[in-house]
């Protein structure tokens, strides 16, 4: 396999691995055995989904260093994480909704794990096992309200506050990948996940230790300095190494 996604054709949802812009039809449980078709699907009337459908959406803060200075904030010493509600989720080609018109709210793309097996207590070494692959995601954050309260899922929560995918990359190494995100063009971001404090192993190690973490459940991995607000009209495109484009607009 390679690149995975989800998608809808009337009332039917499937995935399907995608193939230079053609969609093979998967046969069986994507996080199983699954087999594909051998002909491409028609693309007509084919609409693209959000590629997972997680029982819970684990985001991890302060994991790039630059981000940490840029924050103003000691780095950590463990993960820090929280959850976001699966209903903030959106798929490419969504629109970011803002609830709060005058609250300044923020931009962050990051790199995103989809997990393929049953996890629990599990090592950095043998943690690849249990990764299916990896995706593009924003955690967008109401900073208004992230100022104002201890905890920060509801200022991440809000509908449309998650854009993911569009597909899921399940051959790719996650160490060395450049991580970059354009606001209308313009270059916001730019780092590479060798700069994360806790590297993607590290993380699904830890986070494991806390919870069982179930196929399709997605880890956002934190974000690169240069955070941002965005506005309305605004144009959103994460680019990630070896990982289609992620663009989403903002209402």
């Amino acid at each position: 396999m390679a690149a995975i996604g989800r998608f809808q054709k009337g009332d039917e949802i499937f995935y399907a691995k995608v193939v230079d812009g053609e969609l093979y039809r998967l046969n069986g449980d994507v996080f199983g055995s699954p087999s594909f078709s051998k002909k491409p699907i028609p693309l007509k009337g084919v609409k693209t989904l959000v590629p997972v459908v997680p029982s819970k959406i684990v985001a991890v803060g302060l994991n790039y260093a630059d981000h940490a200075r840029e924050s103003g904030k000691p780095l950590p010493k463990e993960p820090l994480f929280w959850f976001k509600a699966p209903t903030s989720l959106i798929p490419d080609g969504g629109k970011v909704e803002v609830p709060f018109p005058a609250h300044r709210t923020d931009y962050e793309a990051e790199l995103t794990i989809v997990i393929g097996r049953r996890v629990r207590n599990v090592t950095p070494a043998a943690a690849a096992r249990y990764i299916f692959g990896y995706t593009s995601a924003q955690d967008i954050s109401d900073r208004t309200i992230q100022n104002s309260e201890s905890q920060w899922a509801r200022c991440k929560s809000f509908d449309t506050f998650t854009p993911l995918g569009p597909y899921i990359e399940t051959k790719i190494d996650p160490h060395d990948l450049t991580i970059q995100l354009f606001q209308n063009g313009q270059l916001r971001q730019n780092s590479n996940t060798s700069q994360l404090i806790f590297n993607c192993y590290q993380l699904v190690s830890f986070i494991s230790t806390n919870m069982t973490l179930l196929p399709g459940d997605i880890i956002l991995t934190g974000t690169a300095s240069g955070v941002g607000p965005i506005e309305s009209g605004d144009r959103l495109e994460v680019r990630i190494q070896g990982l289609a484009p992620l663009v989403n607009t903002v209402k």
